[in-house]
């Protein structure tokens, strides 16, 4: 059967929320805490962490777990609707002109909260970040992100950027860096760009993992392709991800700034540097060749893993599911968190699957224009 724009499309979206969902009330622990905790391997949705979750810490007053999404998928939402009404690729301005209002002055529903509120009150402080430097530092939104911590804040979101540009990953690599410019510096920008263009790779015709992951290293840069590099390489030679969670952090850990204890980072953790990356796009990429791109193989590696699990579960799950379209996501799964979170998992898919069109369209127009100009410049 052959996957449309919209299967695709509806794939990774909600495939990337129910990823967040199942990674949320394990966030920040280990394998062994969350093995502990759980008794065995989380294999599904569960409820948090600490059964006194309003007002144990670190967790209060968030209500992670039980099908709820966290920030990620909130950010997520909230970029595609600024691609709903910009309708054209987006620049660091959009994030100024159309993101920021959105999260600082639009009410909804907050899941975690179990409340309306503004998303602004529930996105983690490198997300705030945005606010501060472009509402009131009117910084240029292009260089914004300089200064801010280095983390998966902006690549979290970066999937709709990879939707937009179905099928071209340079472009949605190029589209997300001028994007996540408002929000992030170095390995964290770079993260940004490369988890957009393997959504983008996701939507080729006879896209599997490996030619996902061939794209990323044919773009990415830096600490951030000798990082997937060396987790790949790990995972390739592990078919089930029990026995591939060590290893893979054994992989990862030279290029991560954090540290051992997630909840304890170092004190260069989060610098800009041209060594470093991010964990969670590298392990989203391992855990998806682990799978074989199966998404529930994938996401529970991802979730299993710990540390930042909510993130790396969204983006392994982003790119499970524009691989395999929707159909591949457990139905019960993407069912609870849809009622759990109170939100409805299609829309954001079916409005960005529209928009997608368009701007290819329009793209289309403005090559055609470019040829017959150039033909005319260079009389050909």
């Amino acid at each position: 059967m052959t996957l449309t724009l919209e299967d695709r499309t509806a794939g990774c979206l909600v495939g990337a929320a129910v990823g967040d969902a199942l990674g949320g009330p394990v966030e920040g622990w280990t394998p062994e805490q969350i093995a502990e905790r759980h008794g065995g391997l989380v294999r599904g949705i569960v409820g948090p962490f600490h059964e006194d979750w309003r007002t144990a810490r670190p967790i209060a007053p968030f209500h992670k777990g039980d099908g709820h999404v966290t920030d990620d998928t909130l950010m997520t939402h909230a970029l595609v609707r600024v691609y709903a009404v910009v309708r054209d690729h987006l620049d660091a301005y959009a994030i100024a002109d159309h993101l920021v209002p959105d999260l600082m002055s639009a009410p909804r529903w907050i899941p975690e909260l179990e409340a309306e509120a503004l998303p602004l009150q529930r996105i983690f402080l490198a997300e705030k970040w945005i606010v501060a430097r472009l509402h009131y530092g009117h910084v240029d939104p292009r260089e914004a992100g300089t200064g801010n911590i280095v983390n998966c804040g902006a690549a979290m979101y970066m999937a709709p950027v990879g939707v937009v540009n179905a099928g071209n990953p340079a472009g949605a690599y190029a589209e997300a860096l001028d994007v996540a410019g408002a929000h992030q510096s170095s390995y964290g920008r770079e993260a940004a760009g490369v988890f957009a263009a393997t959504v983008a790779a996701a939507f080729l015709p006879g896209a599997t993992p490996t030619t996902v992951i061939d794209r990323a290293l044919a773009l990415a840069k830096d600490g951030t392709r000798s990082a997937i590099e060396a987790v790949c390489e790990v995972a390739a030679r592990h078919m089930d991800f029990e026995s591939a969670l060590t290893p893979l952090r054994e992989a990862v850990a030279p290029f991560d700034t954090v540290g051992p204890d997630y909840r304890a980072p170092s004190l260069a953790a989060r610098r800009p540097s041209r060594l470093h990356s991010i964990e969670e796009l590298p392990i989203a990429l391992g855990m998806l060749l682990i799978g074989d791109g199966d998404y529930r193989h994938t996401v529970l590696g991802s979730v299993n893993y710990g540390r930042d699990c909510d993130s790396i579960a969204t983006m392994a799950g982003a790119i499970a599911g524009a691989l395999r379209g929707e159909g591949i996501i457990p139905r019960d799964w993407s069912k609870e968190v849809s009622e759990a979170s109170r939100l409805d998992l299609h829309e954001p898919a079916t409005a960005l699957a529209v928009v997608a069109r368009e701007v290819f369209a329009r793209d289309v127009q403005g090559r055609r224009a470019h040829e017959s100009a150039f033909g005319a410049i260079a009389g050909t």
